[in-house]
């Protein structure tokens, strides 16, 4: 690899010095992105409590730009290629990265409610949308033809543990200095990526004349790209082919099930519902990064069982496994931590985006590889549809009842649901392939 130039760098030693490739520098900008907006789509979490007491808001006002959030960061998902399309992968990254912080300065000043449904349901969730998996897969496609797959599993991480890793920081911030304090750091982090992203991203290995890391993609390179306008209809054209069928109804129904128990209530509610148990902030935002931790050993490990075990078997597991975690969550909340606590973050985080690689598989297998990632990309949709419902109705369940644990057996019972659910799902069949031998 390399060109002549780079094959006459200079010695050392009478060795010739390899340079790393600049798909690795994109790799990791790519990285820090998705980090980022991930970490800061999630931070409203510890903030929540700070805002409605200092503003005199109530639960259910401020769960509504949750929800908004929510749905916004998932609907954005499917058109995220379009928009990627149309203006390129570091402008949209610098355009999000931008948005995210005014986002956050205008919230320093808010004076209603409606405010905070504007600036982090709408502004923030187009942004953090902008810039999710859909933004990673793009990047990776593009750069590199080796090591997709490692790469592909580095920036997933990115994306998951990047939501629960950074709220224990937020929350020491909002704890020492106040919910201002915590939105600007955020602004200025954004602010700080952004002269990063615009000298290190390009669209392409060919804008500065380089190969893509391991050589040319005969397959990428022999796909005319669309239009902004062709890829969103066709978005919604495989939407209205796919939607009366059984197998999306079901992956759709237990994906909405699956962001109604993760993002819906775990990250958007799980501090406020320690909080009103007694427990410290800093604390409850502590057992959320340890659900980020367990969940890259989760997310690697459902990979590699994927590869073995009928998927469907997998999400069954994986749901009735949260679904018993939730149940007992009302039992176990108290002032302090107790064993029994960090066995249930422990299963959150095994099982936290575990579901992802089977539902993957299942929307390839029953829908096609033309069509699948597309599928996947509305049943994602579903997803962070589910997260924003349930971040409303926790949130309303709570002011109604007084605490959290109606919402909690809500979620369980809807975990357990999508685990008969998955059995219902098609068997996925490997068709065989004519030519060349499949590897």
């Amino acid at each position: 690899m390399g060109t002549p130039a780079g094959a006459a760098a200079s010695m050392a030693g009478g060795r010739p010095r390899r340079r790393v490739h600049r798909a690795w520098l994109v790799a990791g900008v790519t990285f820090l992105v998705l980090l980022a907006s991930a970490a800061f789509r999630s931070s409203l979490g510890v903030m929540l409590v700070p805002i409605e007491e200092d503003l005199g808001w109530s639960r259910t006002e401020t769960s509504i730009a949750v929800s908004l959030n929510l749905i916004v960061y998932g609907v954005a998902a499917p058109f995220a290629a379009a928009l990627l399309e149309r203006i390129g992968v570091r402008r949209t990254a610098v355009a999000a990265l931008l948005l995210i912080a005014l986002g956050c300065l205008a919230s320093t000043v808010m004076t209603a409610p409606w405010q905070l449904s504007v600036l982090w349901g709408l502004v923030i969730g187009v942004a953090t949308g902008s810039v999710a998996l859909v933004f990673g897969a793009i990047v990776v496609n593009r750069w590199f033809v080796a090591r997709r797959g490692l790469v592909l599993g580095i920036l997933g991480a990115a994306w998951a543990t990047g939501q629960l890793v950074f709220l224990p920081l937020l929350a020491a911030i909002v704890d020492e200095f106040g919910w201002r304090a915590a939105s600007l750091a955020i602004a200025g982090c954004c602010a700080a990526l952004v002269p990063v992203v615009a000298v290190v991203l390009r669209d392409r290995p060919s804008d500065v004349g380089l190969e893509p890391y391991g050589g040319i993609d005969d397959e990428a390179a022999a796909v005319v790209p669309q239009t902004a306008g062709a890829a969103v209809v066709h978005a919604v054209t495989v939407l209205r082919e796919v939607l009366r069928t059984r197998s999306f109804l079901l992956l759709a129904g237990t994906f909405f099930v699956c962001g109604w128990t993760t993002n819906g209530i775990i990250s958007s509610h799980f501090v406020p519902a320690a909080h009103d148990h007694g427990m410290q902030a800093t604390t409850a935002a502590g057992l959320l990064a340890v659900v980020g931790i367990f969940d890259i050993v989760g997310t690697i490990g459902s990979g590699w069982l994927t590869d073995r075990y009928d998927p469907r078997l997998l999400l069954s597991v994986y749901y009735a496994l949260r679904g018993v975690a939730l149940l007992a969550v009302p039992a176990l909340l108290g002032p302090t931590v107790e064993p029994p606590m960090l066995v249930v973050v422990a299963l959150f985080g095994l099982d936290w985006v575990a579901t992802v690689p089977p539902t993957v598989v299942l929307c390839r297998t029953a829908f096609g590889p033309e069509r699948g990632g597309i599928v996947f990309g509305w049943v994602f949709a579903a997803h962070m549809i589910g997260a924003g419902v349930a971040a409303a109705a926790s949130g309303a369940l709570r002011a109604s009842s007084g605490d959290y644990t109606s919402a909690w057996l809500l979620a369980g019972a809807l975990a357990v649901a999508a685990a008969v659910g998955s059995l219902l799902l098609p068997r996925p069949v490997t068709a065989s392939v004519p030519g060349p031998a499949r590897r």
